[in-house]
């Protein structure tokens, strides 16, 4: 396990916008309490509760990877109609404590959703 620090920093935050996720016409996620993750110099990330996710639409896959600031991630593929986007979602499910707030959270690939838009 690697704590953020000054080489590697990691800052979580709320996000002040509704954030929807998008696939095949379906609202796959719709939240006012998604979270903006930002790790070093990579995009910013936004992680949404599975509250306000449509999890009906989600199957879990067996692929899994571990990062070692925030633990092992666990995948999920949308099915929504007649498309199927394989390890759309990613979620740490069990994070490590520096990154305890995404606990319960998802995340999206923009490659492989329709669209994450902030409003």
């Amino acid at each position: 396990m690697k704590q953020p620090g000054p080489d590697h920093p990691i800052t979580i935050e709320p996000n002040p916008k509704r954030v929807r996720v998008t696939f095949n016409g379906q609202v796959v996620a719709e939240s006012r309490r998604a979270l903006t993750l930002r790790e070093a110099s990579y995009p910013p990330v936004l992680y949404i509760p599975r509250e306000d996710a449509a999890m009906a639409l989600l199957r879990r896959t067996e692929r899994s990877t571990h990062c070692p600031y925030k633990g092992d991630a666990a995948y999920y593929s949308i099915e929504a109609g007649d498309r199927r986007a394989e390890n759309a979602i990613w979620s740490y499910e069990a994070p490590y404590p520096a990154v305890a707030a995404i606990t319960g959270h998802l995340a999206f690939y923009p490659d492989r959703v329709d669209g994450i838009e902030e409003l």
